[in-house]
């Protein structure tokens, strides 16, 4: 039996919670950073804004205490937006003890470091740290619908240690010491889903749907290799897998903003609808391009969709001046 906290009551952490929940042998806690939200989930055993239909067990505490919530717990499951863990990790530094692990499972980048979760974690503190991504929506693992994601750690023992505790019958978990090549695909995924997106919203078909995904997984692969990662880690869970379903899946937040990009509405009115909920695309294209120009890399797309987002290009001329790109080889 662990003692797992999970830090962020959004729609991923709380279905995540709720996944342990079912699978039993733990102690949980679901860590809340506004108290109105951990009030309301106390009270109606729900969470109403982000994940609505789902009951939590009265077994989950709920808390707005991050002290509380992370005294004596085996593993911290970090669920924030990334762009909020650095404030987090910094926040609860001061109280770990040696051997508590730190479970990231927020997709992105930061911002202005360009920097992975795990190394925003590693600047920090010195306790174990593991990545959990894949191809996975919160609402159908709050619905206990089978998923495979996998789990990440330089070191095998603590990544079997997470498979062990978060694997059931509605959830396995495979593991990988490529850490860098998973982080990548999870957070780079988020900005080819926003493209797909804008494929769709400007009603383009489906060849051009398909080219958009092959051609993205090729530059995220491009970029995960320049920094590290292995190219067959693109080809599996945290790659091909997210990448394809946060591509076509209409559960997709990414996906959802990249289609009202490409029906001509304002990137600020589609964020404000969002009503609280976090798009990490928008913030990893920035980053994205960041570590790019770092290595060398060229990621046209990527490019493109900055364009559209931060410089106020037509979503229409963007996907023009892909396509009247230079030849070249596969």
């Amino acid at each position: 039996m662990s003692r797992i906290s999970v830090l962020g009551a959004g729609a991923w952490g709380t279905a995540l919670a709720l996944s342990l929940a079912r699978r039993g042998g733990h102690e949980l806690c679901l860590w809340s950073h506004s108290v109105p939200l951990a009030e309301q989930l106390t009270e109606a055993g729900e969470n109403l804004p982000y994940l609505p239909g789902f009951t939590l067990p009265v077994d989950i505490h709920v808390t707005s205490d991050l002290p509380g919530a992370i005294f004596e717990a085996d593993i911290l499951l970090c669920v924030t937006p990334s762009q909020h863990l650095r404030e987090v990790i910094g926040h609860i530094a001061p109280m770990l003890t040696r051997n508590q692990i730190i479970l990231s499972a927020s997709k992105g980048l930061e911002e202005t470091s360009f920097l992975r979760m795990s190394q925003v974690v590693a600047s920090i503190t010195d306790n174990p740290c593991a990545i959990l991504s894949g191809p996975s929506f919160a609402q159908e693992v709050a619905a206990g619908i089978p998923t495979a994601l996998v789990v990440a750690a330089h070191d095998s023992r603590l990544a079997q240690t997470i498979q062990r505790d978060f694997t059931s019958p509605s959830l396995r978990l495979y593991t990988n010491e490529d850490v860098t090549g998973v982080e990548l695909g999870g957070a780079l995924k988020n900005v080819i889903a926003m493209a797909a997106g804008v494929v769709k919203g400007l009603n383009l078909g489906h060849n051009s749907s398909a080219a958009l995904i092959t051609r993205g997984i090729a530059e995220i692969t491009r970029l995960a290799v320049a920094c590290g990662g292995r190219r067959q880690t693109l080809a599996g869970l945290s790659g091909i897998g997210d990448l394809v379903l946060t591509c076509t899946g209409t559960l997709s937040r990414n996906r959802s903003v990249g289609i009202e990009l490409g029906k001509g509405r304002q990137l600020d009115d589609i964020l404000s609808g969002l009503n609280g909920k976090v798009a990490e695309g928008v913030r990893s294209t920035t980053a994205a391009l960041g570590l790019a120009a770092r290595y060398g890399v060229e990621m046209p797309i990527t490019e493109q969709m900055d364009a559209i987002l931060h410089k106020n290009k037509s979503p229409r001329d963007a996907i023009r001046d892909l396509m009247a790109r230079p030849g070249r080889d596969e």
